[in-house]
């Protein structure tokens, strides 16, 4: 049931091809960029000018012994590096700019998928890895769009514009230092790819590593219950160990390639030192031709060692990129229809028919068969059955947090899969039995039911919900932050806040997954007065594990192995000798005895 890993028939777009759908994310800055270009490809062209003015400084100013020209010159280079450096703080600051604009966008994109994603893509994943996919992998991109790209396109033009110049001052000194190049862009393609392969290598161990992070530390309390504070952190030193060597092994990848890029480049300069001499001794070229050829030469090299250092950065950001455009491109399989219908006006009427379902993670199992069941307007139907009978299922098919595989889903008489996921789920609310808070205020989770609310409203839910009385003795009051998963809150004041939240939520449909099973009993009275507010006037299914809070449901269900066995009242279903409900309610007041 998980959603597909590509879009089907999306061409697959690897390694560097991936890098320009990162510079797609600028077309809406498209001016910056282009100024940003304009001054990359101006300040490139003005730095070949230097060697020129070199030139001339030896053939024209030393050699006619002419201070004047000489003055001439170096005016003329200082405007030069004026005028350059100018473009260089535009270049520098819009790319710049554009690289850190680029980067939030791929973040809020990559986010924006994976809460749209469905349930069943988290069961193969660590919420701690895709944490570290937004921070490491991020981090590794935002470099390279930030400057490394900015400095890719330079040495770029100044490589081919230094070759183009030194075949223009002398073609036959240039074909000796070409020698060189397909060598060493031979080499470039070798170790790019070993280096990227090696990147990703490094960038998921350090996922890895961020999983057991946050694992650890979400289960704090379970690890030092049980002394295993020594045994989490040797897990994380080794994962951490790991990371380190899988980047020593990278590193020494790099500075082979980067070293063997420059000894390169500084072998083809020696060569025309050699015999650009000779031909400054033959007569068949000027000392000031040597020393532009000479300069041109370092300029080559230095871009041509850049580039190599750049293009290993490029293709880590290619993992990188890779690894984030995989989420970006997964297309769920629980999404919107084509063309979705406008859901029904109604009470919250829901119908199951002859609905089956199993997992993908456990396709052998099925976990509902054929089950058959409806929910008239306002009624309040209990599920009940042994663990692993298919209660919870039924509630996440309703809200299509997955998609039957036989029979169908109706919501007001549609079916689910032809409704939009938002119109219907904005149409249910769930309380359950561990409630999910968020660690801003009091205020921020009561107020996520509707996103935006009143104070009055607000305060207004909190008081049908029996919450109004403890939020405002806190100091204070609904500013109070409840810390994260609501941890500086009792288990029956987060009932409290998450019924609150149901309550300005208003929806037609309720989904109650035993919502008090874990509560004192005075806590759990006062979560049950809230609760039979909130039920009021609306569709209600209690999944129900403590079945003594079922006794007031207007229909009790039975599900075994996933199918209906038995349906009726309280009352009806307790005089059936030997029937499941009967044997269930007897064993838990065997066991509450005997506790």
């Amino acid at each position: 049931m998980a959603g597909a890993d590509t879009a089907g028939g999306r061409p697959e777009v690897k390694g560097l091809g991936r890098l320009w759908r990162l510079v797609a994310l600028m077309r809406p800055h498209r001016g910056r960029f282009v100024i940003a270009t304009v001054a990359l490809f101006v300040g490139s062209g003005l730095s070949l000018v230097y060697p020129q003015a070199a030139r001339w400084a030896v053939d024209l100013g030393l050699k006619d012994g002419s201070f004047a020209r000489l003055d001439q010159i170096a005016l003329l280079i200082i405007g030069v590096f004026v005028a350059d450096s100018g473009l260089t703080w535009i270049r520098h600051y819009l790319m710049s700019w554009l690289g850190e604009r680029a980067v939030a966008d791929l973040r809020a994109r990559v986010f924006e998928r994976i809460v749209g994603l469905p349930s069943a893509w988290f069961h193969e994943r660590r919420s701690g890895e895709l944490v570290g996919r937004l921070s490491s992998d991020v981090t590794v991109i935002e470099s390279v769009v930030g400057s490394d790209l900015s400095l890719a396109l330079r040495n770029a033009v100044t490589l081919f514009g230094g070759l183009g110049l030194l075949l223009y001052e002398n073609w036959r000194l240039t074909l000796y230092m070409l020698l060189v190049v397909p060598p060493l862009t031979l080499g470039a393609v070798t170790f790019g790819r070993r280096i990227r392969k090696m990147s990703r290598a490094v960038q998921d161990r350090l996922a890895e590593a961020s999983a057991h992070v946050q694992e650890s530390v979400g289960a704090i309390q379970t690890v030092q219950a049980f002394v295993r504070e020594e045994r989490e952190s040797a897990a994380y030193r080794r994962g951490v160990e790991s990371v380190f060597q899988q980047a020593l092994s990278l590193a020494r990848w790099r500075a082979s390639f980067m070293s063997t890029a420059t000894l390169g480049g500084y072998v083809a300069i020696a060569a025309i030192v050699w015999l650009g001499g000779r031909a400054v001794i033959a007569g068949t070229l000027s000392p000031g031709q040597l020393a532009a050829f000479m300069l041109y030469t370092a300029m080559v090299a230095a871009s041509l060692g850049s580039l190599s250092g750049v293009w290993g950065t490029l293709q880590s950001a290619a993992g990188a990129t890779e690894r984030l455009f995989d989420i970006i491109d997964t297309v769920p399989e629980i999404r919107d229809p084509p063309e979705p219908l406008p859901l029904p006006a109604g009470g919250g009427a829901v119908r199951f028919e002859r609905v089956s379902f199993r997992y993908a993670s456990r396709p052998d199992m099925p976990v509902l068969r054929e089950v058959d069941l409806a929910l008239a307007p306002g009624e309040v139907v209990a599920v009940v059955g042994p663990s692993g009978a298919g209660k919870t299922t039924l509630a996440q098919l309703l809200m299509r947090f997955y998609d039957v595989e036989a029979g169908r889903v109706l919501f007001e008489g549609t079916d689910v899969r032809a409704l939009r996921l938002a119109e219907l789920r904005r149409a249910m609310a769930v309380v359950a039995q561990e409630p999910v808070l968020f660690s801003g205020t009091v205020r921020d989770n009561v107020a996520y039911g509707r996103g935006i609310a009143t104070q009055a409203e607000i305060e207004a839910a909190a008081r049908d919900a029996n919450a109004h009385d403890f939020i405002v003795r806190f100091p204070d009051g609904y500013d109070t932050v409840v810390g994260e998963r609501g941890v500086k809150l009792s288990g029956g004041q987060k009932q409290r806040v998450a019924i609150a939240r149901a309550l300005l939520a208003d929806p037609r449909m309720l989904i109650l997954d035993e919502a008090t099973s874990s509560l004192d009993a005075e806590s759990e009275a006062q979560v049950q007065e809230a609760l039979a507010r909130l039920m009021k006037g609306r569709t209600t299914l209690v999944i129900a594990h403590r079945l003594s809070t079922v006794r007031d449901a207007d229909r009790i269900v039975v599900l075994d192995r996933g199918r209906v066995v038995e349906t009726g009242t309280h009352d009806q279903l307790m005089v059936a000798a030997g029937g499941t409900y009967r044997r269930l309610v007897e064993h838990q007041v065997l066991y509450a005895e005997r506790a």
